[in-house]
């Protein structure tokens, strides 16, 4: 795990409950089809486990 990770939102925080909207809102996520890269570690691997259903990831 020493490489990046694109993280895409591909579904609507809004109905989500209120500390998964911090957790997208922490990866830097704010619009529906915005894509942000972080770094492949494991803090950043925790906070994509937790919206997962939310989100869509690549290793780049």
């Amino acid at each position: 795990m020493a490489g990046k990770l694109k993280i895409t939102l591909v579904k609507s925080p809004i109905g989500a409950i209120p500390k998964h909207k911090a957790t997208v809102e922490a990866l830097g996520l704010r619009k529906l089809n915005k894509t942000v890269e972080k770094p492949d570690n494991d803090a950043v691997r925790g906070m994509i486990w937790h919206v997962k259903h939310l989100v869509k990831v690549e290793e780049i």
